[in-house]
């Protein structure tokens, strides 16, 4: 695809995500060299998307506080495992669920510590 080519699914993925950060601005919040992130997206610690015109690799920036936030890692495996791309399972932890203990998203709840029960329904959801 093109570098300015976006598709339907893109731009309704980039709607989703209140707000994304490049690489380079991740290595700065952390404090970590460019490589380190790289890594952590290499190694899924991270998920990044291309966002925006010019297609420049982001992460959500929900995933970060002074740190990645805990318990993305297996909540991507879950998800992954069960047949998920990294395009879908963005678009799962973003999507709002009013059902959720925490309100909000599957993201939400967990930087609000329901590790459990999201990942409970990422299961119920990927298989």
């Amino acid at each position: 695809m093109p570098s300015g080519d976006r598709s339907p699914d893109d731009a309704t993925l980039e709607s989703l995500v209140p707000a994304w950060v490049t690489v380079p601005d991740i290595a700065e919040r952390l404090g970590v060299p460019l490589s380190s992130v790289r890594r952590m997206i290499e190694d899924r610690e991270l998920l990044a998307h291309r966002v925006g015109e010019r297609r420049v690799v982001s992460v959500p920036e929900q995933f970060l506080d002074e740190a990645v936030l805990r318990h993305l890692r297996g909540t991507f495996t879950v998800l992954a495992d069960g047949g998920m791309d990294d395009a879908e399972i963005l678009r799962w932890l973003f999507t709002p669920d009013e059902t959720l203990p925490a309100g909000g998203t599957p993201v939400d709840a967990l930087a609000a510590g329901f590790k459990t029960e999201v990942r409970r329904r990422a299961m119920e959801q990927a298989f």
